[in-house]
């Protein structure tokens, strides 16, 4: 498989693509307004203790509290373990309880299949939040997940930082290795290497996956480098009064080269000649080796176009996405999951009906792996895959679903094939979705998708002009409408006005304005058009 990176970058904005064997598989952007704070590290102050949630919430100056857990408050932790790998900017996420108030979400406590091996952790007891913390405590905490929807920032005191080789943990004491590292003897030999370097009492490690093969010189040089960060942050907390911010994590484009950007990558694209140069300057210093692959973009055609980058990532904007053997899914966010239907549409086979549907199946499980980087979409998935009578082709198409998103970077875990042949999974959630973060809610219809036809909104005109008539103290009366509406009734019910006007014993007339929504109206009253429209409409 051809795995490469692009990065197109101005002052504006900073997107970075990530392609696989041609195709976009993750897009990331950056922008000033964005406020990205995942790994930033803050002085908060508690606002509030909850025992009831045991959690609290921190104000570290953002517009909503952060939300803090009991589980992500530090103890001590001496064992050494397999780890999560770090994955950039400080998102090393924590998947444990939380509240569905201002912060976080109660439903984590129960919904802790986003990670895996964490067992130990999740059964661990910990002491009541009330005796860690108290209203007003200034606390240091780190971002874990960037605010969503209604929910402010989740925080931890378990502060990491990120490095390319090693992730640097402050508060514990263990060592641990990636998953993503399988080899049992380089694993062994790396946590060995660790903790014969790392000084007593000077905090914990994870060797990240990129640190595989690499050397003491190179560990000890990033070790040191990590820790004068944290000794600096520390010093500064002493004096600063929250809320504050005390470190600010690498953006975008330097914590995808941090990250990402290594030997399983091809080539790393860029079309901006002063973050190249940056780049260059950066890849000498921790992998020289990697510098060929680097290179810088000077086609006339924009690098996103040459690569056909953008016609992909308007997919993450379609709800319908075609699949290579003719059927599709249809992806469908809502406030609680995202369900994702598999449809065989103008795919029909020849002969066996049990192997149009497989096809259609292994093709959508491919194609739902990559729709869900491609988006960045987070929490709850239900993917409804056409019924299969066969228990082993099932197996297969689970199976296939499983191996495309362990190329993932997010964790994910999914379950078995349900009763009702739905497959649930978790995808780590750690910023809002790539549609969320790029789009806004329709004003018109208000984020349902659907607006009232003309029909329905002639009738509820009829029964808002049947109140006012009734009530007797208006003689006149204009509508104002959309012209699609107003249209609508002069073609279909062109005597509406007349037998109406007749019944409640109001003059009306119709005017139509452009500048409503098409299932707006206003009721207008007298000679100084007085706007009385919500004295009479009851319904929403």
């Amino acid at each position: 498989m051809r795995r490469e990176i692009l990065i197109s970058a101005t002052t504006q904005e900073s997107r970075v693509a990530l392609l696989e064997d041609g195709r976009v598989v993750e897009f990331m952007f950056d922008r000033p307004d964005q406020g990205r704070s995942v790994g930033d590290i803050c002085l908060g102050r508690v606002e509030a203790v909850l025992p009831g949630i045991q959690a609290s919430f921190v104000d570290i100056g953002t517009e909503k509290a952060g939300f803090l857990h009991v589980s992500d408050v530090p103890l001590d932790d001496d064992e050494d373990e397999d780890a999560e790998d770090g994955n950039g900017s400080g998102e090393t996420e924590r998947k444990r309880g939380g509240s569905n108030g201002k912060g976080g979400d109660a439903k984590g406590s129960s919904r802790r299949g986003g990670g895996r091996g964490r067992g130990r952790r999740r059964d661990r007891k910990f002491p009541p939040i009330q005796e860690l913390l108290k209203k007003g405590d200034t606390v240091l905490v780190q971002v874990t997940k960037e605010p969503i929807g209604t929910k402010g920032p989740r925080l931890t005191r378990q502060v990491s930082l990120p490095g390319r080789f090693i992730v640097y943990m402050p508060f514990s004491s263990r060592v641990g290795v990636s998953r993503k590292i399988e080899a049992r003897e380089e694993r062994s030999r790396l946590r060995k290497l660790a903790k014969g370097i790392l000084p007593k009492d000077s905090g914990g490690i994870i060797i990240r996956t990129v640190g595989e093969d690499f050397t003491r010189e190179s560990f000890e040089r990033e070790f040191h480098g990590l820790r004068d960060t944290w000794l600096e942050i520390e010093q500064k907390s002493k004096t600063a009064e929250p809320p504050t911010q005390l470190h600010s994590d690498a953006k975008l484009v330097s914590g995808v080269i941090r990250d990402l950007f290594s030997g399983k990558f091809e080539s790393l694209t860029v079309d901006s000649e002063p973050v190249f140069e940056e780049i260059r300057r950066y890849i000498q210093g921790v992998d020289p080796d990697l510098i060929p692959k680097v290179k810088l973009y000077r086609g006339d055609v924009p690098l996103f176009d040459e690569f056909e980058v953008e016609e992909q990532v308007q997919e993450a904007f379609q709800r319908k996405v075609d699949l290579p053997s003719g059927g599709h899914i249809v992806v469908e966010p809502t406030e609680a999951l995202v369900s994702i239907d598999v449809n065989t549409g103008r795919f029909t086979g020849k002969k066996d009906p049990e192997a149009t549907i497989l096809k259609t199946n292994l093709d959508a499980a491919r194609e739902i792996a990559r729709q869900l980087r491609l988006r960045d979409i987070g929490g709850i998935v239900v993917c409804d895959f056409i019924d299969m009578e066969s228990q082993k082709n099932r197996d297969r198409v689970l199976h296939e679903l499983r191996s495309h998103l362990g190329r993932d970077r997010a964790r994910t875990k999914t379950f078995e094939v349900s009763d009702l042949g739905l497959v649930e999974m978790t995808r780590q959630r750690i910023r809002p979705s790539l549609f969320q973060s790029l789009t806004e809610q329709c004003p018109q219809c208000g984020g349902k998708g659907r607006v009232y036809s003309p029909a329905t909104v002639l009738r509820r005109v009829e029964r808002a002009l049947g109140r006012l008539g009734a009530e007797g103290k208006e003689r006149a009366v204009k509508i104002r409408t959309h012209p699609e509406v107003a249209l609508y009734w002069l073609e279909s019910e062109p005597d509406f006005v007349e037998r109406l006007s007749s019944r409640i014993k109001v003059r009306l007339e119709v005017l139509d304005d452009p500048l409503l929504n098409h299932d707006e109206f206003r009721l207008l009253a007298g000679p100084a058009e007085t706007d009385v429209t919500q004295r009479y409409v009851m319904e929403a």
